[in-house]
C-alpha cells in the first residue's frame, strides 16, 4: 500500500452537513504502513492537517482551507481476535462504517454496542467523539486502539492509556497543544462485546433506530446534535425547543422542526449562516437561563 494523494477536496461533499470550501489536499491511509510516509508528505504538503473520516459532526468553513484532510481510511472488516471470560474481543479498521459494524455484531450474535444504532460515520470517528446513544458509549466497550502521531510513530494502546469523556477521546500523555500540532490518528479499534441472542440484538437496533427516526432528522443535511447537554439533567434540545428554536431559519440554514439541537442545511446553506444560527442559540440560553452551551460539533 501507498499513501494516496487527492488535490482540492470539497468539504461540502466530504461531511454530512454539507458546508465548506475546498482544502488544500487530501491524503489517504488505506493501512498503518501507510503511516511512514505520513509524515514527510505533510511536510510538502504543508497546511494544517484535519483528520476527516465520515465528516459526520464538522461545519466547515466557506472558502479555500488551509487544511490538509488526512483521511483514515483503514477498511479492515470485523474480526474477532480473543475470547475469555469476560467477552468477545473484535477488532475492526477505523474506516469501517459504524452501521456496518453494528449489523456484523447482530449477524454474529455480539452484543454491547446495540445503542449506537443509527449514528452514522465510521468506527474510528465513533471512537474519536466517544459517540453514543441510549446510554451506551464506544468508549465503554473499547479494549485498545491502534493510533499514529508523529511524535510516537503507529502504537497500540491499552484503554488505560486512553481518556474518555462525554463526546471526547484522547491519549492521556498528549496535552491539548501537541494535539494540535501532531493530530492522533485512530487506525483501528478493538472491543469487547458479550454474546447474546441475534433476534434480541436486531430487536433493541430496530427499536432504537426507529426511535430516532420518529424523533430526529436522520435523513437530512446534518452533523448530529450540535451542542453538549449542558448537564445531565439539562438536556440541550429541550432548552432551545423552550425559547423557540425548533425550525427557525436563517438563510438555507435552520435548526430541526423534529429536534432543536439539530442543525440542517436546506440545500443551499452555508457555513456563515450556520454559524450565525449557533452563536444567536447560544447568546439566547446563556442570557435566559445562565447555561453556557458547548458546541459538539466541530466547527473547521
Amino acid at each position: 500500500m501507498s499513501l494516496a494523494l487527492l488535490q482540492g477536496p470539497s468539504l461540502r461533499e466530504r461531511t454530512t452537513l454539507r458546508l465548506g470550501g475546498t482544502a488544500m489536499a487530501e491524503v489517504v491511509i488505506g493501512c498503518a504502513r501507510d503511516c511512514d510516509a505520513l509524515p514527510q508528505t505533510l511536510q510538502r504538503l504543508g497546511g494544517t492537517p484535519l483528520v476527516l473520516g465520515y465528516g459526520s459532526n464538522i461545519l466547515a468553513s466557506d472558502g479555500e482551507l488551509p487544511f490538509v484532510v488526512v483521511n483514515p481510511a483503514v477498511m479492515d472488516a470485523p474480526k474477532v481476535v480473543g475470547e475469555d471470560a469476560s467477552g468477545v474481543l473484535v477488532r475492526v479498521g477505523a474506516g469501517f462504517r459504524l452501521p456496518r459494524l453494528l449489523g456484523w455484531l447482530c449477524s454474529s450474535g455480539l452484543t454491547g454496542l446495540e445503542g449506537l444504532a443509527g449514528i452514522p460515520g465510521t468506527v474510528g470517528g465513533a471512537v474519536a467523539m466517544n459517540a453514543g446513544s441510549y446510554g451506551c458509549e464506544t468508549g465503554s466497550r473499547l479494549v485498545s486502539a491502534t493510533v499514529f502521531d508523529v511524535a510516537n510513530g503507529v502504537r497500540t494502546l491499552m484503554r488505560d492509556a486512553l481518556h474518555f469523556a462525554y463526546r471526547h477521546f484522547s491519549v492521556k500523555e498528549t496535552d491539548d497543544v501537541s494535539a494540535s500540532l501532531s493530530p492522533v490518528i485512530i487506525l483501528d479499534a478493538t472491543f469487547r462485546l458479550e454474546v447474546g441472542s441475534r433476534d434480541c440484538i436486531h430487536t433493541v437496533m430496530q427499536t432504537n433506530y426507529a426511535k430516532k427516526k420518529a424523533t430526529q432528522p436522520v435523513t437530512a443535511y446534518s452533523a448530529g446534535c450540535v451542542f453538549k447537554n449542558p448537564t445531565h439533567e439539562a438536556s440541550a434540545g429541550k432548552i432551545l425547543d423552550s425559547l423557540g428554536f425548533k425550525g427557525k431559519r436563517y438563510g438555507g440554514m435552520a435548526f430541526s422542526e423534529m429536534h432543536a439541537n439539530f442543525l440542517i442545511n436546506t440545500g443551499d446553506g452555508t457555513s456563515e449562516e450556520a454559524k450565525y444560527l449557533l452563536s444567536n442559540a447560544q447568546e439566547k440560553v446563556k442570557k435566559e437561563t445562565g447555561y453556557s452551551l458547548e458546541l459538539e460539533v466541530r466547527i473547521i
